[in-house]
């Protein structure tokens, strides 16, 4: 069995559009998770034309198709930059030394799978030289926003009784206290070397990138006990597709295009909340 979900920008889900797509797809009696944001149906099989449906309602809901089976996960892995906050804090850095609309570019390259991940990061790093290490807290203070639903999807599955964890391209310095103010289990992220007080333009090694957060899926779901398929994986960016394609459900949150392209759930209309709704809580749910 399958769950035809729906999803919304709050208030602006249109009942007439779900009754409309459950009587073209066959689908049963809808349940509201959220009024006038999230609905679902089940479905016995995927529409022929799922696929063309999707795209034509794309401006007014996010169109998704999940398996009934094994549909509350265990687990989140979760991407930082873009996805758990708002900004990519390399870019944010990188406005600090002057050279933001530069290193903004090549970020945006690397993300839609233009560029190499590792090559781009060490290019963007090394503009950064000699930056002090205070301007890493002058980042977070002024210029990190947090991605609204963030701690309401994570106290919701912890509440359930799942392991959080975040798995970033960017750097252990962001990741710590993202994951402290949002409440992760553990974090894995890249080391920013400081000698005297400032930045010396180099990346730790090895470099997580997208192989590495493979890795870590392989490897905190060994340690838990749990499978692959007992996962829901988070990100935007091409060096996050990896881990998208590997979990139970990977999902594409405000992604590039490219990376939309190769995942099967793809949420442009909801923030982090939707990932709640693909699972099967109600609003009244959430922790």
């Amino acid at each position: 069995m399958l769950i035809a979900s729906l999803i919304a920008k709050p208030g602006a889900l249109d009942a007439a559009l779900v009754d409309s797509l459950r009587n073209a797809f066959g689908g049963g009696t809808a349940t509201w998770l959220a009024p006038d944001e999230a609905a679902e149906f089940p479905l016995g099989v995927k529409p022929g034309n799922f696929d063309e449906v999707r795209d034509s309602i794309a401006a007014q809901a996010d169109l998704n198709l999940v398996p009934e089976a094994n549909r509350r996960k265990k687990m989140l892995l979760a991407d930082m930059d873009s996805t758990m906050i708002q900004q990519e804090c390399i870019d944010e850095l990188a406005e600090e030394a002057g050279v933001g609309a530069h290193v903004k570019d090549i970020t945006a390259r690397a993300m839609n799978g233009e560029l190499d991940f590792e090559g781009a990061l060490i290019e963007r790093v090394a503009l950064l030289k000699g930056l002090p290490e205070s301007v890493i807290d002058k980042v977070v203070a002024e210029r990190i926003t947090l991605m609204p639903g963030g701690k309401s999807l994570i106290d919701t599955m912890h509440a359930a009784g799942a392991h959080a964890s975040l798995v970033s391209g960017g750097f252990t310095a962001f990741t710590a206290r993202v994951s402290a103010l949002l409440g992760f289990d553990e974090n894995r992220a890249n080391s920013l070397l400081i000698a005297d007080g400032e930045l010396t333009g180099e990346v730790g090694r090895p470099i997580l990138g997208r192989e590495a957060k493979i890795e870590a899926l392989e490897q905190i779901t060994a340690r838990l006990g749990i499978t692959e398929a007992d996962v829901i994986a988070v990100g935007d960016g091409a060096n996050d597709l990896g881990m998208l394609n590997r979990a139970g459900m990977g999902v594409a949150l405000h992604a590039k295009p490219s990376v939309q392209a190769q995942c099967d759930l793809r949420v442009n209309h909801g923030d982090l909340t939707a990932l709640l709704f693909l699972q099967g809580y109600a609003r009244s749910d959430f922790a």
